[in-house]
């Protein structure tokens, strides 16, 4: 594998939105959460992190998914860095989404932070470090809490032809799996980086 980020490039950001919930029953992402929808909360920390753009990879309700994201866009004022691309087979899993965002980045990004949709409680302390990390020559970065590895990752642009390589629903473990040393590893202040909701259960009461 080649280097880290180019150092005057810019980052991009991919929100995988794309999923249908079916652990869930259908309407995951937008499932009343906080003061807005579940999906809010992935799209405010990808908004906070040190990237040009955020592109939403929709796939099941995409037309319900595109308008809740363009309304909190509009609400943060960051309409003109939102970015929509559409998964038509998104049922082939999350690799076909990751693959769908990352293929649709200008060629002069240097990496992309990857959130997930269903993880509304990412802190925003990781985003800065998880970028200075790559720039300083690492491959990706992911943050860690309590010893387990986390999300967003962010991906040196070297590793993106890994991503379009994918398939099925492992998104971008396959590719972090052998980084090694080369996957800077960024202490998370909280457990936001590992809470994702799969299941109604699984959202505050």
């Amino acid at each position: 594998m080649a280097t880290g980020a180019d150092a005057t490039g810019p980052f991009e950001a991919v929100v995988l939105a794309a999923g249908a919930g079916s652990r869930f029953g259908g309407g995951k992402l937008l499932a009343p959460y906080m003061a807005g929808v579940l999906l809010d909360g992935a799209l405010a920390a990808a908004f906070a992190a040190p990237a040009r753009s955020v592109t939403v990879v929709t796939g099941a309700e995409e037309e319900a998914v595109a308008r809740a994201a363009i309304r909190l866009a509009d609400r943060f004022g960051q309409h003109d860095r939102l970015r929509m691309v559409h998964a038509a087979d998104y049922a082939q899993g999350m690799a076909h989404s990751l693959r769908m965002g990352v293929a649709s980045l200008p060629a002069e990004a240097a990496g992309a932070f990857v959130f997930l949709g269903d993880m509304p409680r990412v802190p925003r302390e990781v985003l800065q470090p998880m970028a200075d990390a790559v720039r300083a020559g690492a491959l990706a970065a992911a943050p860690v809490f309590a010893g387990r590895r986390g999300n967003p990752v962010l991906l040196a642009r070297s590793l993106f032809p890994h991503v379009l390589a994918l398939s099925g629903d492992a998104g971008a473990r396959a590719v972090l799996a052998d980084l090694g040393d080369r996957l800077a590893r960024v202490e998370a202040p909280d457990d936001g980086v590992l809470y994702d909701v799969d299941r109604v259960e699984d959202l505050p009461s």
